[in-house]
């Protein structure tokens, strides 16, 4: 079986496309783990029983933030309130929404010191697990470069020099998910 030729740059694109994304799918993963302050990411992708469907709550509703420790929920249909606060119940995210006229609050009680160490605990696996995910591109793409360079699609000087590009591609988006998690690790200490 021949190996498909490729060409080095596309292994190197392809390898940090899936780079880029592992990237996105971490901040995404921390906008969902709580702060001390209020923020729409931890409910807005809330699964909700509506028109016979499974929707997301920011497909429902507005979500705002009206003060630091407070969400505010609007539902566009006033019908989908009380399916809503059940979602966000069942979500188990530890916050109690409660009903106000055709708005459902979410009040931010203050984080102990030892829920902000969990939540942190927390915050470190997921960039371990991006890192992790991150050392596979790299892996993959070079298992993909030495099949080109045996099947003599690439010359030995270029799987070298695609080695290096890897290898920086590699560092640069580990750095990348250390900055979010010490960003995302001081914004949930902060008091």
């Amino acid at each position: 079986m021949a190996t498909e030729p490729k060409s080095v740059d596309d292994i190197l694109l392809e390898a940090e496309e899936k780079m880029i994304k592992t990237e996105h799918i971490v901040q995404n993963e921390f906008a969902g783990v709580r702060t001390g302050k209020a923020s729409p990411a931890l409910v807005e992708n809330i699964m909700v029983e509506a028109y016979g469907a499974q929707m997301r709550i920011r497909e429902l509703a507005g979500i705002t933030t009206p003060e630091p420790r407070t969400l505010a929920i609007q539902p566009w249909d006033a019908a989908m309130l009380h399916p809503i606060e059940k979602a966000i119940q069942k979500a188990n995210i530890g916050l109690t929404p409660s009903i106000q006229g055709r708005i459902i609050r979410i009040f931010f009680p203050e984080l102990s010191q030892e829920r902000r160490q969990e939540y942190v605990r927390m915050v470190r696996a997921m960039a371990e697990n991006a890192r992790i995910a991150i050392r596979h591109v790299r892996r993959d793409a070079m298992e993909e470069l030495k099949k080109q360079k045996a099947a003599g699609h690439i010359p030995e000087d270029d799987e070298r020099h695609a080695e290096k590009e890897l290898q920086k591609l590699h560092d640069q988006y580990i750095a990348k998910i250390d900055q979010h998690l010490a960003h995302k690790e001081k914004e949930i200490m902060t008091v």
